[in-house]
C-alpha cells in the first residue's frame, strides 16, 4: 500500500517552492529595512509554554493542540504559534539584557488540529514579528506597517485593516462583568462553543463565525465602551500614525483574537477573496505576557502573517532563474576532462547542470532546453582530441569553438554580459 501525508499535512512541491521562497525573501527585505532580526525556536516546547501564555480557556489549548507526554514523563506540544515560544527564549537567553527593545522575525510551521479547508491546515507556516521592550504605539503602528508592506507587494488583493482596543486589566472588569450579565438572557441563543466560553472566556464569543451569534451578538456590550484614558490615547495615537504611513483602516469594535495575552491594540488584514478565512495576517500587543512567563514585565507587540491563505491571492509570479550553463558531454573521456572545469565554473558562481547518464546528444540537447539553460557545452570523443569544446547560446542558436583552458573565463564572461 503506498503512503500517503497525513490528513491536514502538506507536501510542497517543487513547482511550489518558488512561491514560498517569493514571499519569504520578500518579507526579509521589508524587515531589513526596520532592521529586525531572525530568531529561530523549536517546534516541540513544554506544554506549559502555551498554557500559561495563550491561555488555558481557549479554543487553542482546549481542543486544538497537539499534546503528548514523552519518555520522562513530561508533556510537551508542538506549537499553535510562535509568539509564546519566542518569549521562552528571550526570558531563558536573557536577551532583554542585550538591548532595551528586541525588534525579532521568525518564519516556519505551526501546528493545531482542525478541521482541514481551504487555507488552513493542521501544519500551516507564518511569518512572525516580534517587538518586545516598548509600549509606544509607534511600535503597533510598525508591526502593522511590516504586515501591510509584504502584504502589498505580493497581492493586489483589496485587502482591509480592522483594528480595535482590547482595553487593560484596568478597564476590562467593568466589561467583563456587563458582559455576563448579557449572557445571562442571551446566552442560551448562542452556539454550544460560545455557550462554553462566555462560562470560561466571555469575551471570545465575539471571535465566533457563527451568522446567528453574529447577529444575537450585535446588541451586546462592547470595550470601546469601557476602555480607560490611557488605552483610548494608546489607539488614538497608533490610529495617527496609520494615517502618517498612508495605511488605510476601519475600527471594528467586535474585533478580539483567540489568544489571552491580547491587551490594546489588536488587528487583522483581511482579503474579501478569501470567503469565511478571510484573515490573511494578524496581531496585537500583549504587554503581560513576558512576565507571565516568569521573565521581567516587559510590554510586547507582534503579528503573524498566514503563508497558505497568502498564497490563495499571491499576484506575483515568480521569475524562472536560468540556468547558465548545460555541459553535454559523450563518453568518458569528456567526463573526465569537463568535471574539473564544471567544479571550477561552480566555484566561480556559474550554474551547472549535466546528464549523469549516458544520453545521446538529442537527449541532452533536450535536456538543457528543459532546465532553461542560457548556453550549452558540448564536448565529444572529437572536441577531447582536439581539446576544444562547443559553447552554443540556446536562445540565437550561434555556436562558437573554446579551447578548453578558455572555457571557464569564457563562459564567465558571457554569463556577466546577460546579467548586466
Amino acid at each position: 500500500m503506498a503512503f500517503k501525508a497525513i490528513r491536514g499535512f502538506k507536501d510542497i512541491l517543487p513547482d511550489e517552492s518558488p512561491k514560498w521562497q517569493l514571499i519569504e525573501e520578500t518579507a526579509r527585505d521589508v524587515f531589513a529595512l526596520c532592521g529586525l532580526s531572525e530568531i529561530r525556536t523549536p517546534v516541540l516546547e513544554k506544554t506549559e509554554v502555551f498554557t500559561r501564555g495563550i491561555g488555558e480557556h481557549t479554543d487553542i489549548v482546549e481542543k486544538e493542540m497537539y499534546t503528548f507526554t514523552d519518555r520522562n514523563g513530561d508533556s510537551l506540544s508542538l506549537r499553535p504559534e510562535a509568539t509564546a515560544g519566542i518569549i521562552r527564549s528571550v526570558i531563558e537567553h536573557k536577551l532583554f539584557s542585550k538591548s532595551p527593545v528586541l525588534t525579532l522575525f521568525t518564519m516556519g510551521p505551526m501546528f493545531r488540529h482542525e478541521r482541514p479547508q481551504k487555507g488552513r491546515l493542521r501544519q500551516f507556516h507564518q511569518v512572525n514579528v516580534e517587538y518586545i521592550g516598548t509600549d509606544s504605539p509607534l511600535s503597533d503602528a510598525e508591526v502593522i506597517w511590516l504586515a501591510w508592506t509584504i502584504l502589498s507587494l505580493l497581492t493586489d488583493s483589496q485587502l482591509r485593516i480592522e483594528i480595535n482596543s482590547l482595553g487593560c486589566p484596568k478597564c476590562r472588569p467593568n466589561h467583563r462583568k456587563d458582559l455576563a450579565i448579557f449572557l445571562e438572557t442571551t446566552g442560551k441563543k448562542l452556539c454550544k462553543d460560545c455557550q462554553r466560553r462566555a462560562k470560561t472566556n466571555p469575551l471570545r464569543i465575539f471571535d465566533c463565525k457563527n451568522e446567528e451569534c453574529r447577529h444575537h451578538l450585535l446588541t451586546a456590550p462592547v470595550i470601546k465602551h469601557y476602555i480607560c484614558p490611557d488605552c483610548a490615547q494608546h489607539l488614538g495615537l497608533v490610529l495617527d500614525a496609520l494615517e502618517a504611513y498612508g495605511i488605510p483602516f476601519v475600527q471594528n469594535p467586535y474585533l478580539v483574537r483567540g489568544l489571552d495575552y491580547y491587551v490594546k491594540t489588536t488587528f487583522e488584514i483581511v482579503s474579501p477573496d478569501l470567503g469565511a478565512q478571510s484573515t490573511v495576517a494578524a496581531g496585537g500587543r500583549y504587554d503581560g505576557l513576558v512576565r507571565d512567563l516568569g521573565g521581567p514585565d516587559l510590554p510586547g507587540v507582534g503579528m503573524a502573517i498566514g503563508v497558505e491563505r497568502l498564497l490563495l491571492i499571491l499576484d506575483q509570479e515568480p521569475e524562472r532563474e536560468p540556468l547558465d550553463l548545460f555541459v553535454a558531454m559523450l563518453g568518458r573521456d569528456a567526463r573526465e576532462e569537463m568535471l574539473p572545469i564544471i567544479g571550477e565554473l561552480r566555484r566561480n558562481g556559474i550554474t551547472v547542470r549535466y546528464s549523469f547518464d549516458d544520453k545521446s546528444l538529442k537527449a541532452q540537447m533536450k535536456m538543457a532546453g528543459k532546465a532553461n539553460a542560457r548556453y550549452c557545452l558540448i564536448v565529444g570523443e572529437e572536441e577531447v582530441d582536439n581539446e576544444t569544446a562547443i559553447l552554443r547560446d540556446m536562445e540565437t542558436k550561434e555556436q562558437q569553438e573554446v579551447e578548453f583552458d578558455q572555457i571557464v573565463q569564457r563562459v564567465i564572461e558571457l554569463a556577466g554580459s546577460r546579467n548586466e
